[in-house]
């Protein structure tokens, strides 16, 4: 019994993980982000299931985005394990465990073009 709560438990928190990573893609478009995009890792690698990567046009917007984001999450009982660029803003990754949230400026999105690195991820539709 223990085994199928577990598979059960398992298939919940991916279809909450999906969920909040659709919401964090609303979230950047409802300020103004471009370029989102998110992407299912599950199957491709198991330190985390899902990418929301978008594109901020200046460092307030940036700061912005990340920060509505975390507010979002925090709201939902996540906990951020780790910010990186908050000061430089040209990236900013937040990492929630299973969902990992990238927000960079024009440059730094061509220069590290994650959808290239992870091109075997899918992308999930998460368009209203």
């Amino acid at each position: 019994m223990s085994e199928q709560a577990t598979v059960a438990e398992k298939s919940t928190r991916a279809q909450l993980t999906r969920a909040q990573a659709i919401q964090c893609a609303r979230i950047g478009d409802d300020n103004k982000a471009r370029d989102i995009v998110v992407l299912d890792l599950r199957g491709i690698t198991p330190i985390f299931d899902y990418f929301v990567i978008m594109t901020g046009a200046s460092r307030r917007q940036i700061h912005t985005l990340a920060e509505e984001i975390d507010d979002f999450l925090r709201s939902e009982g996540e906990t951020r394990e780790n910010i990186q660029g908050y000061q430089s803003s040209r990236w900013i990754v937040q990492d929630y465990g299973d969902l990992v949230i990238h927000v960079f400026d024009q440059d730094s999105r061509e220069y590290y073009a994650l959808e290239d690195l992870w091109a075997d991820a899918k992308r999930v539709e998460w368009n209203r």
